[in-house]
């Protein structure tokens, strides 16, 4: 039977230690990305979308949830692993819908995989811009709810901007995952 993520095909899945051990790697990754910051206003541009994908389609959809709770508890520890160094304030500030909501962006994520819908670098970038699009549903929802953002002021300063980024992002992940399992398959 093949393997349906990359991770379960090089170390595979098999044992609480080697699950643990990819959780907390996986919200290491992420927590390393979130570092990588462009600094914009009300929120920041960084990696962590392109770490959370690459995760969530290596690791597939439990695994890759479970890497995201571990980080938002990371967080809420007091970590420092949140975009610019931040830790539990975030889960409260105007990016807190987004932090929530990349829990469900691995589980989708590493869920397309499962269900075959990622198989080639060309699906897997579809599939990876559909759910970075699927983020801002949560992103943008905590704004409007909790500080009373209009329609407009959300499009012009917590969307639009993001928008191509993302996408270039989600490219990104798909040329990722898809070069790791192009090396696997050249190596045996």
């Amino acid at each position: 039977m093949r393997a349906q993520t990359l991770t379960q095909a090089v170390i595979g899945h098999e044992g609480l230690v080697r699950k643990a051990g990819l959780v907390l790697g996986g919200s290491l990754f992420i927590a390393l990305a979130a570092q990588v910051s462009v600094p914009f206003f009300p929120v920041p541009l960084t990696l962590q979308t392109l770490a959370i994908l690459v995760v969530g389609l290596t690791f597939g959809s439990r695994l890759g949830a479970a890497a995201l709770l571990a980080y938002l508890a990371e967080g809420a520890m007091g970590l420092p692993v949140f975009a610019n160094g931040m830790n539990g304030a975030a889960l409260v500030g105007p990016t807190a819908g987004f932090l929530y909501g990349f829990v469900g962006m691995a589980w989708l994520a590493g869920l397309a995989v499962e269900r075959g819908l990622a198989r080639g670098v060309v699906s897997t970038a579809i599939c990876g811009v559909a759910i970075s699009a699927l983020l801002y549903v949560p992103g943008l929802a905590w704004p409007a709810a909790v500080m009373g953002k209009t329609m407009p002021e959300l499009w012009t300063y917590w969307m639009s901007p993001f928008l191509l980024g993302d996408a270039v992002k989600a490219v990104l992940a798909a040329m990722v995952v898809w070069g790791g399992w192009k090396a696997l398959s050249a190596r045996g």
